[in-house]
């Protein structure tokens, strides 16, 4: 009966570490498959009526990219978007250069991107003064940093001039111009 007791508790003891063994096994390649889906290339945007998401969105798509809205603290409203009035928002924030609107977001997990490609609507022929928000929230030395925008006409005007400074060790590339670009176009564009 003693002998018989003591094969039980090594059986058990064996199929306790077994199962140890198993759960470790898992959690290792469960770790080994997160870190495979985690993305290196990131598209940050801001929309303020729609535009621009959508390009953004495509984009994404195109590049297998992570997405991430980059959403004003306090919304922008129909007037204050309104460009004909001298003292909407928007017209106040494109005159001080120095305009920095509160972000309400942040992106988790910067570092591990080497990439980000950067959306915006033009304003006054640059980018809105949110993105020099977003650029001076984080660290982007030595990544490639891709400005894309959307325009209802005109192209990128003077957007680096502006925004280069924000992250001076950026290694920036031209801007895009993704108005109206189907996926498949984004698709060449970007290859």
């Amino acid at each position: 009966m003693k002998r018989l007791t003591t094969i039980l508790s090594v059986a058990v003891a064996i199929a306790l570490c077994a199962c140890a063994g198993n759960k470790s096994q898992q959690d290792s390649q469960q770790s080994n498959t997160e870190n495979m889906e985690k993305k290196t290339t990131l598209v940050a945007y801001f929309s303020a009526t729609g535009t621009t998401k959508a390009a953004a969105e495509k984009l994404a798509q195109a590049v297998d990219a992570d997405l991430h809205e980059i959403q004003p603290e306090q919304p922008y409203t129909d007037a204050d978007l309104d460009w004909h009035n001298q003292q909407s928002r928007s017209s106040v924030e494109m005159k001080d250069k120095s305009s920095r609107p509160a972000i309400k977001n942040k992106v988790e997990n910067m570092d591990q991107y080497t990439t980000v490609y950067i959306g915006y609507p033009i304003w006054w022929y640059i980018a809105p003064t949110i993105i020099n928000t977003f650029v001076e929230q984080y660290n982007l030395e030595g990544k490639t940093v891709i400005p894309f925008f959307t325009s209802g006409g005109s192209g990128a005007g003077e957007t680096m001039k502006y925004l280069t400074p924000s992250a001076p060790k950026a290694n920036w590339k031209e801007p895009i111009n993704l108005t109206g670009k189907s996926k498949g176009e984004i698709e060449k564009l970007v290859k």
